[in-house]
């Protein structure tokens, strides 16, 4: 018996109290899953090719006939019954019974909406990185797969990797020590037309004509109304902050997960964002900026600084410090005994010794004591559909991955308006600068609102 079956789409007037029974929609079913995409072009190719020829795909849904037709012709291929559609809300409506899981690759500022409808479902739900586009839309996510008592996953592909658990087991077996100090960073922007990263010519980015291919109305789901101009779709609205959330809300899931994981770092207590040349009138991000995050001590460790650089700056460690030639990307966790590095993802840390010592240190690692997935590489696709068929929980579902990626917007929003940010998590304030409160939960369109009712939810 599926577990949607127990949930309608009215549950949302539900009291609180009321708790579904810990019944998972495929435990007798060991082999193939009912799939539906949301989001079938860009991210969304690389969530649902490696499952194509493994698990059914019966629905897909993209506002964009360009992706959708393209998808369309390759999935029927393997699915030749799999139904397309514009509107998720129609999918979920006339195919809810026969979907047992989705994929949600769309941009940052529909995800919340998207996944919330499912869940009420009880339908499982796996999002494409980072997981919502504010910090009420992560708790509310986390509190809702909770309730609902779905397999949630966040698609951070680093997080499956041997990669991430080496640096957790290497940290907690002592090898680096005390480590208060944390750097991560990135390139410089690429803005180009039809990259990831584009910016308009004027702000703001004048009247266009809207394809004939896509929806603009539902693209735009719970964002404010405005016109259509190219520089968003498909892919260069990660610059604009009413969609995305810039290059650190996009890669601090994948650069910043192995130390916020392996420290435990939990919430900033504040963040310092120095932008030399903010966009903040046009809601865009700065060519260059750095972000200082202060994290409180905890009973594992005593208080920690992380500091974010990104647009081209990178970190200046010192002529004694065992990094030589800084990469374009990385991140480096400074110890007392040792440091290590990794790249933009956490694949393949390494500590920084020479030669010689890390040679010998590979011969004789710490004992592992996280499980390894099953290829060493698996994605977090795999992951979750094998969570859903085995009853457990991935390692990046919603309880972890909403606080991995409300820290990160905590200092998105520093990027965004400059200067210091403290932050009460325990109460979701802004403290120092209450004007800025209200981009912790950002107010939906008509038609695009949820219930009240997960205010109550704990």
């Amino acid at each position: 018996m599926l577990r949607r079956n127990f949930v309608k789409s009215g549950s949302v007037v539900l009291s609180s109290a009321f708790t579904l029974p810990n019944i998972l929609a495929n435990k007798n079913l060991n082999s193939r899953l009912n799939i539906a995409l949301i989001g079938v072009g860009g991210r969304g190719i690389q969530n649902w090719q490696p499952i194509i020829n493994s698990e059914n795909i019966v629905a897909m849904c993209d506002v964009d006939d360009r992706w959708a037709y393209k998808a369309l012709n390759r999935i029927k291929e393997s699915h030749a019954n799999v139904k397309r559609f514009k509107d998720y809300r129609v999918m979920f409506d006339k195919m809810q019974n026969l979907i047992d899981a989705v994929i949600i690759s769309t941009p940052d500022h529909t995800h919340f909406h998207a996944a919330i409808t499912a869940m009420e479902l009880g339908i499982h739900v796996c999002i494409e990185k980072p997981l919502a586009h504010n910090v009420w839309q992560c708790r509310t996510l986390k509190k809702a797969a909770n309730h609902y008592g779905v397999i949630s996953q966040m698609a951070n592909q680093g997080h499956t990797t041997n990669g991430i658990r080496e640096v957790k087991e290497w940290y907690e077996a002592g090898i680096l020590g005390e480590v208060r100090e944390v750097h991560a960073w990135f390139g410089e922007f690429n803005f180009k037309p039809g990259h990831w990263w584009d910016k308009p010519s004027e702000f703001p980015p004048k009247k266009q004509t809207i394809p004939k291919t896509l929806d603009w109305d539902l693209w735009l789901g719970p964002a404010k109304n405005r016109n259509y101009n190219k520089v968003y779709v498909p892919k260069s609205w990660r610059g604009f902050f009413d969609f995305g959330n810039g290059q650190l809300g996009d890669w601090s899931c994948h650069t910043l997960d192995a130390p916020f994981w392996a420290l435990n770092l939990g919430m900033p207590s504040s963040v310092f964002g120095i932008v030399p040349d903010p966009r903040t009138q046009e809601n865009f991000v700065a060519d260059k900026s750095t972000v200082e995050f202060t994290f409180p001590a905890n009973n594992d460790r005593k208080s920690v600084k992380l500091k974010w650089y990104e647009g081209g700056f990178k970190p200046n460690f010192g002529d004694d410090f065992p990094l030589k030639n800084v990469p374009n990307l990385g991140m480096v966790m400074i110890g007392s005994k040792n440091s290590l590095i990794t790249g933009g993802r956490p694949n393949n840390p390494r500590l920084l010794v020479s030669e010689e010592e890390w040679g010998e240190f590979k011969k004789n690692p710490p004992k592992q004591k996280i499980p390894r997935l099953k290829s060493g590489d698996e994605t977090p696709i795999q992951e979750w559909i094998d969570g859903i068929k085995n009853d457990f929980l991935p390692e990046s579902n919603f309880n972890y991955s909403a606080e991995l990626t409300e820290m990160a917007l905590i200092g998105v929003l520093s990027q965004r308006f400059g200067g210091k940010i403290d932050y009460d998590a325990e109460k979701m304030q802004i403290i120092n600068r209450p004007e800025l409160n209200k981009f912790l939960r950002e107010e939906a369109r008509d038609g695009w609102k949820v219930s009240n009712f997960y205010n109550s939810l704990k």
